[in-house]
């Protein structure tokens, strides 16, 4: 035709290695081991090729015609068979055409190996010649300043790691080893899996490289780190070529139960054929190129012959191999003849139709559909530049290229722009960097009972698809080895159940942790929990760390223990009190009750009783009244209580002092100081209560914080600074009792109480100077208790050290509550 494509297709396996003595002419390149798979994709740029130039709606007018070339996996071969293909003739001429007439060169198709994609992709991108290859998954052929020219019809090794770490994640492994061949494409490839399984949580628990062509010592190693590795799941990028033999030792060690994760490099190949594999490879999965069934193809594929095809010249070589036969030539007859050494000769008359498909796949189109886009790709780009009217053209001035004369980057713009559907229907369009999203089918690799291997697609992997749904898959289909009755299992640690959060162990991946129970007031309702989640302050976590429950709200009520305890004995002095006051009201003519002022006794008693009383303001549910109250009351009561104390204290002094000869005291003997200073005592203190009550009510309020598990529920204090000025002034008083008690303390003792009220004082400064450390100490409802205990204690010193001895002697002793026993008791002291 007058535009052909080069074709560059392995349809060896590999290249003779021959010796070069520099002496003469290299030898011309021999490739062996003929390879039927590659074949199949020169059958599918002539069929292809074929297919367009029929089609009056593509190229109208324009036929399309090819060179193939074999590139044997060399990259010397593809670079010299490029070099022939752009120099018009066999004979190499650099830089140079050598056709001053048509066919135009129009685009290259090829390579398979990206090794040689990559060779002839530097020396076409200089012209911006195209270049379309079918099976170079490479990622760095994406890079456009190094391969400028280049496109491909093959997902790129970046979509392949993406759907496998997808696969990966779908059946929830988390520990993945990996095993790459020491090339661009096994480095790159790994590295970008890598990257992905992060981004996924998915760690690495090993990652070898595999040599080319492995040596003994690389695959003991490798096989060494297989048997002590704890994965189940093993990634593998790399060749056929080299996996035959890593499989091969894997075998001899009769390693079981690993499961291979194949990529397309692989998957289909050579490796299957393997029947001694096959226990090995039970259970493998992977991603395959998509199979398109392309219509026609398969027919096409049975009638290829010989004859039909005199200038193919692989055809023959093809033919040889799938019949083990030997062509003669001048052999004629219907029938093959026998010669020595049991060689059979072929005739032309074998047919297709009865080869094995292990022999003659015609049902895997994988990468033949590749091949057979590649071409329309070419087909497509040369329409659409035909199809280009002048004045609206891509190019300077909007104008048009000629068919006759365009230049190659013009060629290649409409190539790398084209968007269509094949015959299968599958979309053909290359983004920006020339890359074509990933299609895949997801094949298991199983064995009959029969002992029947097949590869059987159990899902896709579809690029094009929405976020979330591009793979499908139908693991009832999935066959996983004669170990798993399930989906095996690939941990480094067993999951966290819920209650528990993971805690990565140092120096090793973050899939390797300790399961840590979650600390109180934590929970973690999810398996593999990263970390434990705080329950909302009014909750609180339950036993086994899974659910956040509500707090038991708390307060010192008299269902409580400490609640009973404290009521009871508050409840009991109370009762006591009033027997006191009773006792005193009902002996009040008496000489001691009447020597000790009895005005002030019923008062103090009175008080005692108040403050015994107080006390159930703090037991119970704080009440918005309770807290505005309750310290207020409080502080009046006790400075009642020890103002009165005090006047009792200045009273005797005054008494006993006014005795002496030309004493100032006397003109107060009778007075009403005891009267105001039980006034001014008392009402300075109801001042300040009122202030704070006035400027900083108390509020009850729900406390998060006094315990971790409960809700305490307490008065606010609207101002700690007035709650300590109230202490403050009533210790002031105190103090004030006890060193005018103690300076009285040598007075006459038949009337004089001031030992008897230094020893109470002692008592009531003790409790109330430690119960400020224990208060500010506790928490909670124990916050309550300690004051409620302070008050109580300091009541039943003061009710016990002032009242006790004069109940003893009015009860008991009756005989010393006289007015002469006092008397002589009186003069006895003076005396001594």
């Amino acid at each position: 035709g007058p535009i052909i494509i080069g074709g560059l297709i392995p349809v060896h396996e590999k290249t003779v290695k021959q010796t070069i003595t520099f002496k003469k002419n290299p030898p011309g390149r021999i490739c062996e081991k003929f390879y039927t798979e590659k074949y199949q994709y020169v059958m599918a740029v002539l069929f292809a090729t074929e297919e367009i130039n029929r089609n009056p709606l593509l190229m109208p007018n324009v036929t399309l015609g090819y060179e193939v070339y074999d590139s044997c996996y060399s990259d010397a071969a593809a670079i010299d068979s490029v070099m022939s293909y752009l120099s018009g003739k066999q004979t190499k001429v650099p830089n140079y055409n050598c056709n001053t007439t048509p066919p135009k060169l129009s685009a290259v198709v090829g390579d398979s190996p990206s090794s040689g994609s990559v060779a002839i992709a530097r020396i076409l991108g200089l012209n911006m010649f195209p270049q379309i290859s079918y099976a170079s998954a490479l990622p760095t052929l994406a890079d456009k300043v190094q391969f400028p020219s280049f496109v491909r019809t093959v997902g790129t090794v970046d979509s392949q790691p993406v759907a496998v770490v997808q696969m990966i994640a779908h059946f929830n492994w988390t520990w993945v080893g990996i095993l790459a061949s020491n090339n661009d494409y096994g480095d790159q490839g790994a590295q970008k899996l890598k990257t992905e399984m992060l981004k996924q949580g998915i760690c690495v628990a090993f990652s070898k490289t595999l040599l080319t062509p492995p040596t003994k010592e690389n695959l003991e190693n490798i096989v060494n780190t297989i048997q002590k590795s704890s994965t189940n799941i093993i990634v593998l990028y790399a060749y056929a070529t080299e996996l035959i033999a890593l499989f091969q030792a894997v075998a001899a060690e009769n390693i079981r139960g690993k499961i291979w994760i194949a990529v397309g490099s692989w998957l289909p190949s050579a490796v299957f054929t393997q029947k001694e594999l096959w226990e090995t490879l039970k259970g493998t999965i992977g991603l395959a190129k998509y199979s398109a069934d392309l219509p026609g193809f398969k027919n096409f594929l049975y009638t290829i012959h010989p004859s039909k095809y005199p200038k193919d010249i692989f055809i023959k070589e093809f033919w040889e191999y799938v019949f083990n036969c030997k062509w003669v030539e001048n052999i004629t007859g219907n029938s093959t003849t026998s010669y020595g050494n049991n060689t059979v000769f072929c005739t032309g008359n074998e047919k297709l139709l009865s080869l094995d498909s292990s022999v003659y796949n015609t049902e895997n189109f994988r990468l033949a559909v590749s091949a057979y886009n590649a071409v329309y790709a070419v087909a497509n780009g040369i329409h659409n530049l035909l199809s280009c009217k002048s004045g609206s053209g891509p190019f300077i001035n909007s104008s048009c290229a000629n068919l006759e004369d365009f230049q190659p980057w013009q060629l290649f713009y409409y190539i790398k722009n084209v968007n269509f559907l094949n015959s299968a229907g599958e979309r053909v369009a290359f983004d920006e960097r020339g890359e074509l999203k990933g299609l895949y089918d997801v094949l298991n690799w199983q064995v009959s009972p029969d002992q029947k291997g097949s590869l059987v697609k159990v899902g896709i992997f579809d690029d094009w698809g929405p976020k979330g749904e591009k793979l499908i898959l139908n693991e009832r289909s999935i066959f996983w080895g004669d170990q798993y009755s399930q989906v095996p299992s690939s941990v480094c640690c067993k999951h966290c159940l819920p209650g528990y959060r993971k805690a990565p162990r140092e120096g090793e991946p973050f899939c390797c942790y300790d399961c840590i129970p979650c600390s109180d007031g934590e929970i973690s309702n999810v398996t593999d929990a990263a970390d434990c989640v705080f329950c909302p302050e009014n909750q609180w976590s339950d036993a086994n760390r899974t659910h956040c429950i509500p707090k038991v709200v708390e307060f010192l009520s008299y269902q409580d223990s400490l609640g009973v305890a404290l009521s009871t004995f508050s409840g009991a002095f109370s009762l006591l009190t009033v027997s006191v006051l009773c006792i005193f009201i009902h002996f009040r003519e008496t000489p001691l009750v009447k020597a000790n002022n009895r005005n002030l006794s019923y008062l103090l008693l009175v008080s005692l009783l108040l403050c015994f009383l107080c006390s159930f303001l703090f037991i119970g549910q704080p009440l918005p009244i309770t807290c505005l109250i309750r310290q207020a009351i409080f502080g009046v009561i006790f400075s009642l209580c020890v103002s009165s104390i005090f006047a009792k204290t200045i009273t005797v002094v005054i008494a006993f002092s006014a005795t002496k000869p030309n004493s100032s005291l006397r003109k107060w003997v009778g007075s009403s100081i005891p009267n105001y200073t039980i006034f001014t005592g008392s009402s300075i203190q109801t001042v300040i209560c009122t202030l704070w009550v006035l400027l900083y009510p108390s509020s009850p309020e729900l406390n998060m914080k006094a315990s971790k598990d409960k809700i305490t529920v307490e008065c606010k204090e609207g101002s700690p600074v007035f709650f300590y000025i109230m202490l403050g002034f009533l210790g002031l008083l105190a103090v004030l009792t006890l060193t005018v008690a103690f300076l009285a303390r040598k007075l006459p003792d038949g009337f004089n109480e001031t030992k008897l009220i230094t020893f109470s004082m002692l008592v009531f400064t003790s409790v109330w100077i430690t119960f400020i450390p224990a208060y500010v100490s506790t928490k909670g409802k124990y916050t309550v208790a300690v004051e409620i205990f302070a008050i109580l204690s300091s009541s039943i010193g003061l009710l016990g050290c002032i009242f006790a001895p004069k109940c003893h002697i009015i009860i008991l002793r009756p005989d010393k509550n006289t007015k002469d026993f006092l008397i002589a008791k009186n003069q006895s002291s003076k005396k001594q």
